[in-house]
């Protein structure tokens, strides 16, 4: 089915979480939304939101509190300024508009409890739509219940459309991370938010009949970028059958089997980034959020990766958090959303632009070139407070 067809992600609306303030921060969302913006303008923060809703789908908002430094690092500076966050996020099609909304308030020991949840669920063929009030004062979500029996039809609808809107960031490719060290054979159902299962993932792939072109597709671009490397070998351990390496050859010693540790850092996240955006379109997740994708990689490969983008924009929302010139110089304005931190309210705000608000700065100049001359914003700020 087409994305066109599918329900999608239209708007987030944020007060108070982080660097959002309570005057309420909507962003919109297309196909691919790509954000651009100066460090510790926001966009960490969105991604950090998108985390949060992730965990919450599966009963581990205590965990996620936790790790992010407790309750008083999620609360705008503070809870004695913000002692609760709210937020709703909207989706929407031809036939149907879903909604879900909740609030949470600072609680004791420095964690946060829920104080609100709410389904909307309207069917556009009726004038009424339904909503549901979920219970109240609880520590994790009740959109996750242990016996799935017991929730109505549209609460499963949102719970399933939250839980595909997941975060991927490949960073991580230090000599001792699990997309080095490779894992069990058994876990490549899909891609970890970190690539660590690649191996796996690819392999599951490989071996799929039905999946192969999937498979030949994601070589043949990493040839592009890389272009020594000929396949994967991605064959179980000798020594353990249920355990595999990301190993691989290249053209010129095809009896030589090349290990994880041999790959650089750009190559590696390259091959996650592939694997990511060229899987067989059905087990696209609803929106991926992709943090710095470019971090570590060459020019050429930045264009590559706009083109995997855009490939699969066609099946699935992509949101970008990039301060790339390059990766911003292969989408148009009306995809981009500038993100800037408020000198005097000291608060994230969202700004957008369309092609025909800078038609004439583009006859000129390339979107990356305005946006180096700070024509659309989004550009560090000078300090104020020397």
């Amino acid at each position: 089915m087409e994305i066109q067809k599918k329900i999608k992600l239209k708007s987030i609306t944020l007060n108070g979480f982080k660097s959002f303030d309570n005057s309420g921060h909507a962003i919109q969302f297309g196909d691919v939304t790509v954000l651009i913006g100066a460090n510790g303008a926001g966009k960490s923060n969105l991604v950090s939101f998108f985390k949060m809703v992730g965990f919450m789908m599966t009963k581990a908002l205590q965990q996620y509190i936790g790790e992010q430094g407790f309750a008083s690092s999620l609360l705008y500076y503070g809870p004695k300024k913000t002692p609760r966050l709210t937020a709703k996020l909207e989706f929407e099609n031809e036939q149907f508009y879903d909604a879900y909304e909740f609030s949470l308030a600072y609680a004791a020991q420095d964690t946060m409890i829920i104080t609100e949840e709410i389904i909307s669920y309207h069917d556009k063929k009726f004038a009424q739509g339904k909503q549901f009030t979920l219970p109240p004062g609880l520590k994790e979500s009740g959109l996750k219940l242990d016996n799935a029996e017991q929730r109505e039809r549209p609460v499963k609808m949102i719970h399933a459309l939250l839980c595909n809107c997941r975060v991927y960031q490949f960073h991580d490719t230090s000599s001792s991370s699990k997309i080095r060290n490779g894992g069990y054979i058994n876990q490549g159902d899909f891609l970890y938010s970190d690539g660590g299962n690649l191996a796996a993932f690819l392999y599951g792939l490989k071996e799929n009949r039905s999946n192969r072109i999937y498979y030949n597709k994601i070589v043949r671009h990493i040839k592009q970028v890389f272009p020594q490397f000929k396949d994967f070998n991605l064959n179980p351990s000798a020594r353990n059958n249920n355990f595999i390496m990301l190993d691989w050859c290249e053209h010129s010693h095809n009896e030589y089997k090349f290990g994880p540790h041999q790959i650089s850092d750009g190559s590696l996240r390259f091959m996650a980034l592939a694997a990511l955006l060229l899987q067989p379109p059905k087990n696209l997740p609803a929106v991926i959020i992709l943090d710095e994708p470019e971090l570590g990689l060459h020019p050429s490969a930045i264009i590559e990766l706009a083109g995997m983008v855009k490939t699969a924009s066609q099946h699935t929302q992509i949101v970008l958090a990039t301060q790339s010139p390059s990766l911003l110089d292969e989408f148009n304005p009306g995809q981009v959303t500038i993100i800037e931190r408020d000198p005097i309210s000291q608060t994230s705000q969202f700004k957008k632009y369309s092609e025909e608000e800078l038609k004439d700065w583009l006859k000129d100049f390339t979107l990356s070139e305005i946006w180096d001359k700070n024509i659309l914003g989004g550009k560090p700020l000078k300090n104020t407070y020397d």
